[in-house]
């Protein structure tokens, strides 16, 4: 990673020699690959203005952070500013409800039009900010997600088996938390934590510690024993 811009200068010298017209890597035909590589570039300007220009130019300011240490609570190591394609995120968030816990490939190119890599990892989208009115995309904060780097992910929580529900059938869903937060390795991040309702009657709750995962996953929590829903005779006030 410390190669970025090192080695900036020298691909963008065979860089040059492509065509004007052609398209830019991450703006070539959409590819299975596509939705699941981060294609960016280094971006040497922090700051509102330099932000405000990327923006104009269709490119998503980010931020790729890389942690201390594999163990937990080490901190941010390095913070490397990068910039990425307006189009190729939306697309992404549109294919994955999951994206902010789902690791992804990323590809740091020496420029929007050369084909020379500097950098080729696996990451984790932890932040995307969004326009409140236009809902277009400011920024993205990504960490690397190295085999055996523990992360803290606010994993979403889904409910199945409502169908099936006996409680649901003559009751109501309360849900009471719609995530929860685990230290996950990064090669066991899970897109989802999902509840099983099709045993659950009137009555009946679900614990956060009752909820099965990975067992390399330890939920964050102060009171494991909190109720993450509950099945209701009457419809909880919204």
């Amino acid at each position: 990673m410390a190669q970025f811009l090192r080695g900036k200068a020298a691909a963008a010298a065979g860089a040059a020699v492509l065509r004007a017209s052609s398209p830019a890597p991450w703006r070539r035909t959409a590819s299975a690959s596509y939705h699941h590589t981060i294609q960016a570039v280094p971006r040497e300007t922090a700051g509102p203005r330099a932000a405000a220009r990327e923006r104009r130019h269709g490119r998503v300011p980010a931020v790729l952070l890389t942690l201390a240490g594999a163990a937990p609570g080490n901190g941010i190591a390095h913070r490397h500013l990068l910039t990425a394609d307006r189009r190729q995120l939306a697309e992404m968030l549109k294919q994955s409800p999951y994206f902010l816990s789902t690791p992804v490939r990323l590809q740091v190119r020496a420029g929007e039009r050369s084909n020379a890599i500097l950098h080729a990892g696996t990451v984790l989208p932890i932040k995307v900010h969004r326009d409140e009115n236009s809902g277009n995309i400011l920024n993205l904060v990504m960490v690397k997600a190295d085999e055996g780097t523990m992360l803290k992910v606010d994993l979403p929580v889904e409910f199945k088996g409502k169908d099936a529900c006996p409680g649901l059938k003559k009751g109501f869903l309360q849900k009471i938390r719609t995530s929860l937060v685990y230290l996950c390795p990064a090669e066991h991040i899970p897109p989802k934590i999902e509840v099983d309702l099709t045993n659950l009657d009137v009555g009946d709750r679900v614990l956060m510690h009752d909820i099965p995962v990975h067992p390399s996953l330890k939920l964050l929590s102060k009171n494991e024993t909190m109720p993450v829903c509950k099945i209701l005779a009457s419809k909880p006030d919204e």
